[in-house]
């Protein structure tokens, strides 16, 4: 009995760092996640303190390994990404969140001092 508990704890503590990966971000207005809509972003949030914009390379997937497509090919055949990341000042003692939003939808939020 005792085996099958240490076993299954460290089942548990393996797949930790997998359920810890969705971010959020806490607002006056509500909680923005990922998967939200960019207008509910802006509705629960407000305006971002600054922006970016920017045309993402394309990825393919072939089985589990993620590739970049070549540039000359990227350009001329396959479309970017279109990317916009929204920096929002929590204010003092809080960090800044960077939203990245993709076709209009939250694809991730980070934490940190400085955007990169």
């Amino acid at each position: 009995m005792h085996a099958w508990f240490r076993a299954g704890l460290l089942v548990a503590l393996a797949l930790l760092p997998w359920a810890a990966r969705a971010e959020s971000l806490r607002c006056s207005g509500g909680i923005a996640s990922e998967g939200d809509s960019r207008l509910s972003v802006v509705y629960k949030c407000g305006q971002p303190m600054m922006r970016d914009s920017y045309c993402a390379p394309v990825y393919f997937s072939q089985s589990r390994n993620l590739y970049l497509v070549p540039e000359p090919f990227a350009s001329a055949y396959l479309p970017c990404q279109q990317t916009e990341e929204w920096l929002y000042d929590r204010g003092p003692g809080n960090l800044v969140a960077t939203v990245r939003i993709r076709s209009g939808v939250v694809q991730s939020i980070v934490y940190g001092r400085q955007p990169r």
